[in-house]
């Protein structure tokens, strides 16, 4: 499914399936759609392996942080990550690439509020981060994510993250949730994760 966008042609849908049962993302499947967002590897694995077995074209997207001790487990789930923020996650995922395990579509995640407690490489430190990803490692950088300071304007974030794609490349951006997905689209966006707005209020993952 694709959202209308004024700066960009279309926008993906990202379902966010994270705490989601079998049973409600099933109904999103049955209904033709195949692109998913989950935010624990260890949650995922547990669900979708046998979702994708049943319902084949399923793009699955890590949209929560990744410790680089579940890189492979990840490499092995997730068809695009979208939170590669470090040096060493980068060097795991090569590695990992190098050992067979699938090389999958990455973004890079900006901590565009300079947010101590957030993940995501800050906007000045992308280009060496790129860099090295390109470079040296051969990694598939394809775009950058980012997730606005709650509180905050989501605007000026968004604006910033799309300047940043230009200047290096990259086509995709990966920013909206379910309160401003709108905003993003209008401003760019290529994916956004929406998960509330379709799900309802979360629950408790389980089958």
């Amino acid at each position: 499914m694709a959202l209308a966008g004024g700066g960009a042609d279309t926008a993906q849908l990202v379902v966010v399936s994270k705490t989601r049962s079998v049973a409600a993302i099933e109904e999103a499947l049955k209904a033709g759609h195949r692109i998913f967002g989950e935010n624990r590897v260890q949650e995922a694995a547990s669900k979708w392996p046998a979702l994708k077995a049943r319902y084949p074209g399923v793009d699955l997207h890590l949209i929560g942080a990744l410790q680089t001790n579940k890189t492979r487990a990840a490499l092995d789930l997730f068809d695009v990550i979208e939170t590669l923020d470090r040096p060493k996650l980068a060097r795991a995922i090569r590695k990992e690439i190098d050992r067979g395990a699938p090389s999958p579509r990455l973004f890079l995640q900006i901590n565009t509020g300079k947010e101590p407690q957030k993940g995501g490489v800050l906007p000045g430190d992308l280009p060496a981060l790129l860099e090295l990803c390109r470079q040296e490692l051969g990694l598939q950088i394809t775009g950058l994510m980012c997730i606005p300071p709650a509180g905050e304007e989501a605007a000026s974030h968004f604006k910033l993250l799309a300047d940043m794609a230009k200047l290096h490349d990259l086509p995709n951006l990966s920013m909206g949730m379910s309160d401003d997905y709108a905003l993003a689209c209008d401003m760019g966006a290529t994916h956004v994760r929406v998960g509330t707005a379709i799900f309802g209020p979360r629950e408790t993952a389980g089958a």
